[in-house]
């Protein structure tokens, strides 16, 4: 064990599995809900937009010192009660072999989208060593959180990575994605099953290298039935879940689709399920076994609202939820870019107010 991962075991998880957060994702009680946001160190903040505007998106996730610069920002300016990495969900199919571009207004894009065996063939799967910047950052992120709070490693789910690169960027329709899963399901079955495979070693990396919880995020589950998400989606889900050295490190798993798959998503025995915004989170918790939190699930478009609408709406919430241990608060999606600062500012802080 290297000084670091010494460092990580004995100090920092340590320090940080009496925390808010970690206690919450192991379903213990806490005096509030902790609160972090998804997309929290993101383009809603002019910080961001002052390092973006000095690099390229792939070099601020490839230098270890500027993805903890902007992982440390909503740490500093917004005060939340867990960090989460910087870096992106297609990392993983880059290092697989795919070159991998962001454009301003357009988003990724692969050069080489993945359509025929030949194609799957030709992805990498030794290649925890090309993601090794990941590894660096996690470092240097700890040694600044110092054991304050926990941080958030994670990774993109095997069907939402396949979905960027099938469809060569992002998609509306999963058009090409879903004829795969439908005409050619040995073949979606060959790609999801490299992906799992990289996705399962990277995420111990992360684990190796210091970050205190996991999150899968499955961005697109959304687009799949029922039947499509258990066989592509889920069972993949299950094998990373079950390869992790989860050893005091909760697991949450995510999907836009959690108000539906959440019973099929407890199946993979995650210590916390996210949920999207639609449903009733009472309900939800209610399905779910008592061993397993939620996460969630304040609709991001409240933050655009007036302060007394979003601090009566994380109330109602609260409310909602009172006497319910696991229960971490977050949105049912990420922050969006023209959100105000003041309102997610705001709300966290009424957040930290609140008292069970």
């Amino acid at each position: 064990m290297t000084e670091q991962q010494t460092y990580a075991a004995s100090g920092q998880l340590t320090s940080t599995a009496n925390s808010l957060f970690i206690q919450a994702a192991f379903s213990k009680p806490t005096e509030r809900p902790p609160v972090w946001m998804m997309r929290q160190a993101g383009r809603f903040m002019k910080e961001y937009w002052d390092i973006k505007n000095r690099y390229s998106f792939l070099e601020m996730c490839k230098t270890p010192e500027i993805a903890a610069d902007v992982t440390m920002l909503p740490v500093d300016l917004l005060g939340i009660d867990a960090a989460i990495l910087f870096s992106d969900i297609l990392v993983t199919a880059e290092a697989m072999g795919e070159e991998l571009s962001f454009t301003q207004g357009v988003g990724p894009r692969f050069a080489n989208p993945i359509r025929t065996q030949a194609d799957v063939d030709r992805l990498d799967t030794e290649v925890i060593w090309k993601l090794q910047y990941v590894a660096d950052a996690i470092k240097v992120i700890q040694q600044r959180l110092n054991g304050s709070i926990p941080l958030i490693g994670f990774a993109g789910a095997p069907f939402t990575v396949m979905s960027y690169l099938v469809e060569g960027g992002s998609s509306r329709d999963f058009k090409l994605t879903k004829l795969m899963l439908h005409n050619e399901p040995e073949l979606a079955h060959n790609l999801l099953a490299k992906i799992a495979k990289v996705t399962a070693g990277y995420l111990n990396m992360q684990i190796e290298a210091g970050v205190n919880a996991i999150q899968i995020f499955d961005s697109w589950a959304q687009a799949l039935s029922w039947d499509d998400y258990a066989e592509f989606s889920h069972r993949y889900i299950t094998g990373i879940i079950a390869n992790l050295n989860r050893k005091d490190i909760p697991v949450i798993s995510f999907c836009k689709g959690s108000s539906v798959f959440a019973p099929l998503m407890a199946q993979a025995k995650p210590d916390v399920i996210s949920i999207d915004w639609n449903p009733d989170l009472l309900n939800i918790k209610k399905q779910l076994p008592a061993t397993i939190a939620v996460q969630g699930n304040l609709d991001p478009h409240i933050l655009y609202a007036d302060k007394k609408v979003i601090k009566e709406r994380i109330h109602r919430l609260f409310e909602r939820m009172r006497g319910q241990n696991g229960f971490i608060f977050n949105l049912g999606h990420g922050i969006m870019p023209d959100i105000p600062f003041d309102n997610v500012k705001y709300a966290v802080e009424v957040v930290k107010e609140f008292r069970y």
